[in-house]
């Protein structure tokens, strides 16, 4: 993965030492080693850095010190020796798979670790991956780990017949028996414009539908759709959160289907659709304009997240999982 520019060498940085304790401007000192003024100005930055024992001013052997330690963590990294491993890894990032995906799909075609997924998140996470923008491959962008933040106002009180998802049967809680499912808008920046993505919480499987309004009728005349095409043993429930959308729940009783609700505030109460959601906003990501994207093409993005192995299901794909549970049953993607 080479760096981007010539490394300064320690002469050089001997000169920027001197030019500096002198007076002499950063364009100066660039002129003179016939580098770019960034290059400049990036070494000075990174290398002046004040801590408990170091008042903050540039000396050139301490920045060298600094570079030359820098790098060996970088070597430290397995991917970091291993070329052909790391460009492997990135195909498979690039195909909107997890590192604990890839670990475990690799551990599994090999018979024993090749690399774990904490290997993996390090080396995106180190800078000289992200020169190179790996975090752009994981599946949300992330440029560091960690939970966002807050939310607003909840029309928990305007939902007739809410049942709480304190109520659903433990077998569903525990993911012990198929047909639980769970569900929820993907909203995008034009106004209006949504697709309901639908997920079965044994198997993970997912389907994305396009919706021609956050309504709730339309939503409502989706799953129904969905879930007519399903034996009883496949469709015994489904959780939401409490949007509007979801007002007409208790009219999908004909289609026995029990539902139930979330906590207000509590999404994470349907975490296996919210992960859902937060994997497909790569290939469909807010500013995506609906109109240019047909459902067909939802179906191939449905598929491929069907095709990808998880962990949680032992690295087999979602869909592998579902013909398991459902012989003889037609769901597509």
């Amino acid at each position: 993965m080479g760096d981007v520019y010539n490394q300064l060498s320690e002469g050089e940085r001997m000169v920027i030492d001197r030019m500096l304790a002198s007076g002499q401007p950063q364009s100066e000192i660039a002129r003179m080693l016939r580098r770019d003024p960034s290059t400049i100005s990036r070494e000075i930055r990174r290398n002046s850095r004040p801590s408990r024992r170091w008042r903050g001013e540039y000396e050139a052997a301490r920045a060298h010190d600094l570079t030359r330690r820098r790098r060996r963590r970088a070597r430290g990294h397995k991917l970091a020796r291993q070329p052909a491993l790391r460009e492997l890894v990135r195909d498979f990032l690039a195909m909107g798979w997890s590192p604990e995906q890839i670990a475990g799909r690799l551990a599994l075609e090999h018979g024993h670790t090749v690399i774990s997924h904490e290997s993996i998140y390090r080396f995106v996470y180190h800078r000289t991956a992200q020169k190179d923008y790996w975090n752009h491959l994981l599946p949300r962008h992330k440029h560091r780990r960690g939970r966002p933040g807050r939310r607003g106002a909840s029309s928990v009180n305007y939902i007739k017949q809410r049942v709480p998802v304190a109520k659903r049967p433990s077998a569903a809680n525990a993911r012990a028996e198929p047909g639980h499912w769970e569900a929820d808008l993907m909203l995008f920046s034009t106004y209006g414009q949504a697709v309901l993505v639908v997920h079965e919480r044994l198997s993970r499987l997912t389907r994305i539908l396009r919706q021609p309004s956050k309504a709730a009728q339309p939503v409502l005349d989706n799953l129904k759709s969905l879930f007519r095409r399903l034996p009883k043993r496949l469709r015994r429930s489904v959780t939401f959160d409490n949007g509007s959308e979801f007002a007409l729940h208790h009219k999908l009783a004909r289609a026995g289907l029990k539902t139930f609700f979330c906590d207000p505030h509590a999404p994470w109460q349907k975490g296996g659709i919210e992960n859902a959601i937060g994997r497909l906003r790569r290939p469909l990501p807010r500013k995506s304009d609906l109109a240019a994207i047909s459902q067909l093409k939802l179906d191939e993005l449905a598929k491929r997240y069907n095709s990808t192995p998880r962990k949680c299901l032992d690295f087999r794909t979602p869909n592998e999982v579902f013909r398991s549970l459902s012989t003889g049953v037609a769901l597509r993607a």
